[in-house]
């Protein structure tokens, strides 16, 4: 879940063919109309092998470009009960969608958008296997879906020849502590500096 970030510099570029619909309005769309081409992106093809699910996956997942002050997330069937106080969440009951904001999609790196559309991706897959994202009682550094998802993208991001200055800035959430950020990077086996 990628709620707030502030927004790296970017040394590097997403993979050839990735594409943004940057003046896409505000609601809900589907994601290939966000992303398109998305699903033909070798990240795609690692990170659902089959071609079928793949196709499926693609083409049930929505996004919801809102216009608040925030990056992304998966939208919640239902409130979750560990929800943070004053998170008023896009809810998706029974259907996949991940919420945008607006100025993201508008403005932010294509790099940082590719990696965290895949990192909703991660997430989406985990809960069709029944994770719960939002697990209580459990940091968010320490969180299986989190690490497992952060995984995905920082091997994709070092595919494409990202060094780990980009990738600490990256992982750098303002809902993490210093301690919590370096024990992520050690985690992901990205150098502190």
């Amino acid at each position: 879940m990628v709620p707030a970030r502030h927004t790296p510099s970017v040394p590097g570029e997403p993979p050839t063919g990735f594409r943004i619909a940057r003046n896409l309005p505000t609601g809900r769309h589907p994601l290939l109309a966000a992303f398109p081409g998305l699903d033909q992106l070798p990240p795609a093809s690692r990170l659902v092998t089959d071609a079928e699910a793949r196709a499926r996956l693609f083409d049930a997942t929505c996004v919801e470009v809102v216009d608040q002050d925030l990056w992304m997330y998966v939208a919640p069937w239902e409130l979750p009960k560990s929800a943070r106080r004053g998170w008023n969440p896009v809810l998706s009951p029974g259907s996949d969608c991940i919420v945008i904001g607006l100025s993201h999609l508008r403005e932010s790196p294509p790099l940082v958008l590719f990696l965290d559309i895949f990192h909703e991706l991660c997430h989406i897959l985990q809960r069709h296997d029944g994770a719960n994202l939002w697990e209580p009682g459990v940091s968010y550094v320490h969180r299986r879906t989190e690490v497992e998802a952060y995984r995905f993208v920082v091997r994709e991001a070092k595919s494409l020849g990202v060094g780990d200055a980009f990738l600490r800035d990256y992982l750098k959430v303002e809902w993490i502590s210093d301690a919590e950020h370096a024990e992520l990077l050690a985690e992901l086996g990205v150098a502190r500096s």
